[in-house]
């Protein structure tokens, strides 16, 4: 049977909580020293499966690993990169309450995308073992820049931030070219510092490092356009915003309003994975600004960070009023964020979050009549 074509009615950002077997085979490898790599990721392959039958059940027509390889949405694959090294540090990136593992990226000489990337060999292992559409999540091309310090930095190239963000986007080029030839059709770039750029606080810490937010702003959006407008027709670019998720906690805050225009008109993305569970993230006004057409954004009305589940009615409601300002038919349904960005997890459980993305999918169904 043909796989379904993106985009969809309803979706999920891409990770899951991990499965107790990968979880406890982790820390048998990597802080015990107990078991070999291989061991590690035969039982990987052995949990993997179990989670692709999981969002089939449930409905799902685009299926992920829930990044179940991985210990952070972003890190492992910014650290397999030509040229970015992981270094871990006394003290971790502060998020609301807790602060994260004290882990750095640091750019060490010029930035490539090599073409034996273990998540190719991830993404293939998921088309290999579902009837819906593959998806993968990797961090986009803003995540190598913002959270790396100025210091860290250390090709003297890259002293001219143009250099630097024309190898970004180079590396991601060819990225989205590697995916691409591994049979991916549906590539999910996480760019959620657009959002932490609309924060007050993570603007005056961009501004302190002497950089315009405003103008990084747009140069985000130029090296996300510069690495996917060469994509086939055939392969569909979503993006994914929220403000920070870990065990539950949040980093950033603030509108979308500084964003949007740029985001949705100068990215050349077709879907929208966009946070909206809280106060945080603002209200709806900014999705005026999307583009009539073929775009689509997936307003996250439904949070990952609590167990509690939203209504239907309630959820309904959102959409009336999200309708006010775009297209109801230019619209789905996701989570607002992953339920387990790292491999702590949120603070739910497996019930929890099989219940929410049922929740996703009878949403999709009542509004749209399809998924």
């Amino acid at each position: 049977m043909p796989l379904p074509t993106p985009p969809f009615r309803a979706d999920h950002v891409g990770s899951l909580l991990r499965p107790a077997a990968v979880a406890a085979a982790r820390h048998s490898h990597f802080t015990d020293k107990t078991i070999t790599r291989a061991e590690l990721t035969e039982i990987e392959d052995m949990a993997i499966p179990d989670l692709i039958r999981m969002q089939e059940d449930i409905g799902l027509k685009a299926v992920t690993d829930g990044e179940a390889r991985r210990s952070f949405w972003h890190y492992d694959f910014m650290g397999m990169l030509d040229g970015m090294d992981l270094v871990e540090r006394d003290e971790g990136v502060a998020f609301a309450g807790v602060k994260l593992r004290p882990i750095f990226p640091t750019i060490s000489r010029r930035l490539d995308f090599p073409d034996d990337h273990p998540m190719l060999a991830h993404f293939r292992f998921v088309a290999a073992n579902t009837r819906m559409m593959p998806k993968i999540s990797i961090p986009g091309p803003s995540c190598c820049h913002f959270r790396t310090a100025p210091a860290d930095i250390a090709p003297p190239e890259y002293q001219d931030q143009d250099v630097l963000f024309a190898d970004i986007a180079a590396t991601y080029k060819k990225a989205v070219a590697a995916f691409y030839a591994a049979g991916c059709r549906y590539l999910q770039m996480d760019d959620i510092f657009f959002a932490y750029l609309c924060d007050p606080k993570h603007r005056t810490d961009k501004q302190a490092a002497g950089m315009d937010p405003d103008k990084l702003i747009e140069r985000y959006a130029w090296m996300m356009h510069k690495a996917i407008k060469d994509r086939p027709k055939d392969m569909l670019i979503a993006m994914h915003m929220c403000r920070g998720n870990f065990r539950s906690t949040h980093a950033a805050e603030g509108a979308y309003d500084l964003v949007a225009d740029t985001v949705f008109n100068r990215t050349g993305v077709d879907v929208f994975f966009m946070e909206y569970d809280t106060d945080r993230a603002g209200g709806l006004e900014p999705l005026k600004y999307l583009a009539k057409g073929r775009q689509r954004v997936l307003p996250g009305f439904i949070t990952t960070k609590t167990p509690e589940l939203e209504t239907i009615d309630a959820l309904r409601r959102k959409f009336d009023e999200a309708a006010k300002f775009a297209d109801l038919d230019q619209m789905g349904i996701a989570p607002q964020c992953g339920f387990a960005s790292t491999e702590e997890g949120n603070a739910i459980t497996e019930d929890d979050q099989r219940r929410k993305l049922e929740l996703v999918v009878k949403t999709a169904e009542a509004i749209w009549g399809e998924v």
